[in-house]
């Protein structure tokens, strides 16, 4: 599914308006950003969370060449899903 798919499920199941639908993804994926780079990170009951995690700096290798390199270190965001959502699956 897609961003465009979301926003014509949440047109369904809510009957708002496609700009209305639209406005209310953007807001929830742009809450979720900014929430997930703080310290505790965005947790939605049933679902899961969404938090920042550090990776120190790595050796590599190159696929082209199969020279070693290395990998700096730096942020990435981490989500692990939810008891709920994980006995869906």
């Amino acid at each position: 599914m897609n961003k465009a798919e979301l926003i014509e499920a949440v047109v369904r199941q809510t009957r708002l308006t496609k700009k209305d639908a639209t406005n209310a993804v953007n807001a929830t994926i742009n809450t979720i950003k900014k929430g997930a780079k703080k310290k505790n990170g965005v947790s939605i009951v049933g679902f899961g969370s969404f938090n920042t995690v550090k990776r120190k700096a790595r050796k590599g290798r190159n696929p082209q060449t199969g020279e070693t390199i290395m990998i700096k270190a730096s942020k990435t965001v981490r989500f692990r899903p939810g008891k709920a959502f994980k006995t869906m699956l």
